[in-house]
């Protein structure tokens, strides 16, 4: 059990982790199941289960992790550099804000250690993502205008959940990605990962940071085949 704890990789545990907070806090689609007009029995009870249970036990899980991680760390004084985490403070802030705790050391450790670059086409799913919620924002004022019944809506704004949840994974692999190719523009991947978190709870910064991202990525280092 020892090796296999110390055999992992847990800043990538870290990583996963937060990937998984999206969802699990819903992603406005408790909302959207809510304006359904027809109730589904015990629905709501599980969704509760699922948003509270689910975050407390990410918040544990990702505690341990940056606990571990930051031990790692400053077993590596030579290779951190100046930067020596605290690995009890980490996991105290992960208590008391789980999210924004392992967004911050991610960007912090960026700096210092850089992060494995993995898929190169990350960047399509960031932009399908900008392409479904631009379509699901204009479908639902089509569908305000036009009244078209609640269960059309409520799916269009399903749809619309689940591709920005899916914005935050995407964009965090691809700057790890262009971070590794391009030697003008280093994106942090912690930097975007913390900026599509927070574009989940403001829907209008979703498609200005995707669009500026995949306008910057273009000068760069181009998309696709370019």
């Amino acid at each position: 059990m020892l090796s296999i704890v110390a055999g992992l990789d847990w800043a990538r545990v870290v990583e996963r982790l937060l990937y998984l907070f999206p969802p699990v806090i819903g992603v406005g689609v408790v909302g959207v199941l809510q304006e359904l007009e027809y109730p589904v029995p015990g629905l709501d009870f599980g969704l509760f289960l699922v948003g509270t249970f689910g975050y407390t036990v990410l918040t544990l899980a990702l505690a341990v992790a940056l606990v571990l991680d930051a031990k790692r760390v400053r077993e590596q004084p030579k290779a951190s550099g100046n930067w020596r985490p605290h690995p009890w403070l980490n996991g105290l802030f992960a208590l008391v804000w789980a999210p924004v705790a392992g967004v911050v050391y991610l960007a912090r450790r960026h700096r210092r250690f850089g992060t494995p670059a993995g898929w190169s086409g990350w960047w399509l799913v960031v932009a399908a993502t900008l392409v479904t919620t631009i379509g699901g924002l204009v479908a639902a004022i089509v569908a305000f205008l036009l009244a078209i019944p609640g269960v059309v809506a409520a799916a269009i704004g399903l749809a619309g959940a689940i591709a920005v949840g899916a914005f935050p994974v995407a964009i965090h692999q691809d700057a790890a990605y262009v971070c590794t190719q391009s030697n003008s523009w280093r994106p942090n991947p912690g930097v975007y990962l913390g900026l599509a978190f927070l574009s989940l709870s403001i829907a209008p910064l979703q498609p200005l940071v995707a669009g500026y991202y995949l306008r910057k990525r273009r000068r760069e280092i181009g998309l696709g085949d370019e």
